[in-house]
């Protein structure tokens, strides 16, 4: 199969200035940590990186414990990239991965030491068959590990050429501006922050956006919208009502969704990307027609006053 990408792919996405670098993100990224395994089918997956591409989205998202199996997702990745983005096409992909989590046996498989981090970023280029990544990340901090050797991995790392920018994942608002903090200090500003939120998930909404605001990093927000799926809004009965609250909030702000004229999960989307401090909207889906609804999100962006105090009713 061919690929010849879509001439008027960059027509309806649109596109976010990451924190106060020079870098413009698509408001929508793809996520590759699920469908892209083994245990998955490849066609199916060059599909869906395909179609995304089609449709505007430049940025996709690894790690190396991505699969499964762990690193299977890289290789599957480098797998496409060989095939049909050669040439100049990679100038126009944007592509992140990460280490952090376990990878290999013995001591150096995990964490945030400078020996895992070089080790992982070497592999994971490796199996993408690339010779720079995007984003390199920092996936978690490491309790043990000094912040400072972390830090200065990632420095290392992209002034060797390996990744043209450093970013973080998972990192609450103290331990992000530390961070920030040093990568400053060594030349390498990080670019951008990684985690989970969502409509459910708000633990790191305190002070984590106005730290990467004041320090002018960027934000992709990752959620999981397994709860919000449509499938999951058929057969609640009221007594799972009542056994699981989660199902009367999701029938609820379903109820809300519609009168948007949108999914659920096209609002969960909407309702990240309505924070002008989150840059991208990171998602993962197992099929073409999944991003396509996914991609509708965009077509409905703002909220009326009343729409948010709806949902902030809902889930208060």
């Amino acid at each position: 199969m061919l690929y010849i990408p879509s001439a008027g792919r960059y027509e309806n996405m649109q596109y976010n200035r990451c924190g106060k670098s020079g870098i413009l993100l698509p408001a929508i990224s793809l996520s590759l940590s699920h469908n892209f395994g083994t245990i998955d089918i490849f066609e199916d997956g060059r599909k869906i990186v395909h179609h995304a591409f089609d449709n505007g989205i430049t940025h996709f998202d690894l790690s190396n414990n991505y699969g499964p199996a762990a690193g299977s997702a890289e290789e599957n990745f480098g797998r496409i990239l060989k095939q049909d983005f050669t040439g100049n096409l990679r100038d126009e992909l944007f592509i992140s991965t990460k280490a952090g989590y376990a990878m290999w046996e013995g001591p150096y498989g995990n964490w945030g030491s400078r020996k895992h981090l070089m080790a992982s970023c070497h592999h994971s280029l490796k199996r993408m068959g690339l010779e720079y990544v995007d984003i390199f990340y920092s996936h978690r901090p490491d309790p043990e590990t000094p912040v400072e050797e972390t830090m200065m991995a990632l420095d290392y790392i992209v002034r060797s050429g390996k990744a043209l920018y450093a970013g973080i994942c998972n990192y609450d608002a103290e331990q992000a501006k530390q961070a920030i903090d040093i990568l400053k200090s060594l030349g390498t500003p990080c670019l951008i922050h990684q985690s989970e939120c969502s409509m459910f998930m708000r633990w790191n909404e305190t002070h984590l956006p106005e730290v990467l605001e004041t320090n002018g990093v960027g934000r992709i927000a990752s959620s999981s919208k397994g709860l919000l799926a449509h499938r999951n809004l058929q057969g609640i009965s009221a007594a799972a009502d009542r056994a699981k609250p989660t199902n009367f909030y999701i029938k609820k702000l379903n109820e809300i969704a519609r009168k948007r004229n949108q999914s659920l999960a096209q609002m969960s989307l909407a309702w990240l990307l309505k924070d002008k401090k989150i840059t991208s909207a990171l998602i993962n889906v197992n099929s073409k027609e999944q991003l396509n609804d996914n991609l509708s999100a965009l077509n409905n962006l703002r909220f009326a006053e009343e729409e948010l105090e709806a949902i902030e009713k809902v889930l208060d």
